[in-house]
């Protein structure tokens, strides 16, 4: 950190009688402070006041307290902060109320573990849509994996969305259950006319019991889970588990590993942004771009299946190294892979820049604004199109990335066109990572053997997944497997930011700016 923020997290260290103490977090030792419950609310107002994000906000039961932790980061350092609650009915100051990318977190916690934030701006249920009891906490210890299911869960009738007003002001209700093949989620607009006067989204249809699933898990078995979160994010996940229990157990896994997970995570975010340019210009009638750009995407896909054993790369990773290895005559075709797509690109790239109806929809629409992608800590291409010049393989680079030149594009229009030229930036930025990490491939070996961590071993982990940054926290039991996983995947943020994006814009307009921010269901429904 800079001297000024790193004089002043010595002195409230001091104010708030902080308990510290070193933690390994990609690769780099930060602190970890204790607080007091009495303290959390503090914390949060002077670390906004110094620019700190927000990052992260997740909770655990232990055999005689519930400790609630919150991640803040700055100018590519992390802060951990956590707090010990003994009390029967446990409950601490909101945080949301100084940083808005905290409330949804927060109403998670309390639909889980049942923990109480005071002041919270919104008090209402989010994940529990009546799944599970009112006065039933599915993360404590003694609720049962099953649960305690009904034969039909009752519908959740009772949640009250914010109420249109006014004249000529009416509601449309979209979803859960959508027209086309994706997961489900309920967007409430308010309009007059065509314009959009307020958005409001209700999540978690599709809670998979993740954090639950994961409790009693061995190191093999929680990345097989890990890189189910989000299918588009497989090798973010499953590398951000992995790394997250290797600093548990201080394990380094072997040169080789490192350039491997590297490869198999640009292969990635490439495959991803170029599905989502082709379907970003789909949603305004583009259909060459959404076909030309499908076609890559397959064809990339097909080569992952021929080389990796797998189209989206699912189960390449293991905790210590990879399962999957690259020979000579592999690296040869990958290379000529790379010179190919970049022809394509060079070819395709023209017909979006020069095409005036293509600009006419994207260009101001779907506005976000930089400060306002920075009040919702945003993250990855919705943030780096909004000025957030952020991006954890370059702010806290862990390896292959610190060995290799990475150019981090960064754009101040916040519009739909910006999002996507982000999207392009980062393909390019990409084909050079891996012709970087090909050609430099190390010899060696593949794996680090596994050793037992000790009991109650922690480990943090942020990668750079291809939406941006991707959380996982572990915590171990004392015979190898998993007390607490969590991960947040970035997606927490982009839904925050669509519900501002689509302001002042034509109902007909949202489907492009949703598809501009592609938020995961699966990845923010845990």
């Amino acid at each position: 950190m800079s001297n000024n923020i790193s004089n002043w997290r010595t002195a409230l260290q001091t104010d708030l009688d902080a308990e510290t103490i070193q933690i390994d977090v990609c690769g780099k030792q930060i602190e970890q402070w204790h607080i007091a419950g009495e303290y959390w609310l503090r914390f949060a107002k002077l670390a906004q006041k110094q620019g700190m994000r927000w990052v992260a906000g997740w909770a655990e039961q232990g055999t005689e307290a519930y400790i609630v932790n919150a991640c803040f980061a700055c100018q590519g350092e992390y802060l951990c902060l956590y707090t010990t609650l003994y009390a029967e009915k446990p409950e601490l100051p909101s945080q949301a109320t100084i940083y808005p990318a905290a409330s949804r977190s927060e109403r998670h916690t309390q639909d889980m573990l049942g923990i109480h934030f005071i002041d919270h701006p919104d008090g209402r249920a989010w994940t529990r849509h009546r799944a599970w009891g009112r006065h039933d906490y599915p993360l404590r210890k003694d609720f049962p994996l099953q649960g305690h299911p009904e034969t039909i869960t009752p519908p959740d009738l009772d949640y009250q969305f914010v109420k249109a007003r006014g004249a000529g002001v009416y509601e449309i209700p979209v979803g859960p259950v959508h027209a086309g093949i994706i997961e489900p989620g309920h967007f409430r607009f308010q309009a007059v006319g065509e314009t959009i006067l307020n958005l409001e989204e209700r999540l978690s249809y599709v809670h998979k019991g993740i954090e639950k699933l994961a409790e009693g898990r061995t190191p093999e078995e929680l990345v097989r889970l890990a890189g189910r979160i989000s299918g588009d994010s497989t090798i973010a996940y499953s590398w951000a588990a992995c790394r997250a229990m290797e600093q548990a157990a201080d394990i380094s896994i072997p040169p080789r590993a490192a350039f491997l997970r590297g490869i198999l995570s640009e292969r990635e975010r490439i495959a991803n942004h170029l599905g989502d340019i082709g379907a970003i210009c789909n949603d305004v009638g583009f259909a060459f771009a959404q076909m030309q750009f499908s076609r890559l995407r397959e064809q990339w896909q097909r080569s992952q299946a021929k080389i990796f054993g797998h189209r989206l790369l699912m189960d390449r990773l293991v905790p210590g190294g990879v399962k999957v290895d690259l020979s000579a005559a592999d690296c040869s075709v990958l290379l000529q892979e790379l010179k190919a797509l970049r022809k394509e690109l060079d070819e395709l790239i023209p017909a979006l820049d020069l095409n005036s109806s293509l600009e006419d929809r994207l260009f101001t629409s779907g506005y976000l604004s930089p400060e306002t992608a920075k009040i919702l800590g945003t993250v990855g291409y919705v943030g780096r199109a909004s000025g957030q010049d952020l991006d954890v393989r370059r702010d806290t680079p862990y390896a292959p990335y610190d060995q290799l030149n990475l150019n981090v594009a960064v754009e101040q229009q916040g519009d739909v066109a910006s999002r996507v030229w982000i999207r392009i930036k980062e393909l390019f930025s990409s084909l050079k990572l891996l012709r970087q990490m090909i050609t430099q491939l190390p010899e060696g070996e593949l794996i680090t053997p596994w050793h037992k961590p000790t009991e109650g071993s922690k480990g943090l982990a942020m990668i750079e997944g291809f939406r941006g940054e991707v959380l996982s926290y572990v915590h171990f039991s004392d015979d190898n497997t998993i007390s607490r996983f969590y991960a947040r995947d970035p997606s927490d943020f982009g839904f925050l930011a669509l519900e501002k994006i689509v302001l002042n814009n034509i109902v007909p307009d949202f489907p492009v700016c949703n598809k501009s921010v592609n938020p995961s269901y699966s990845g923010h429904d845990l």
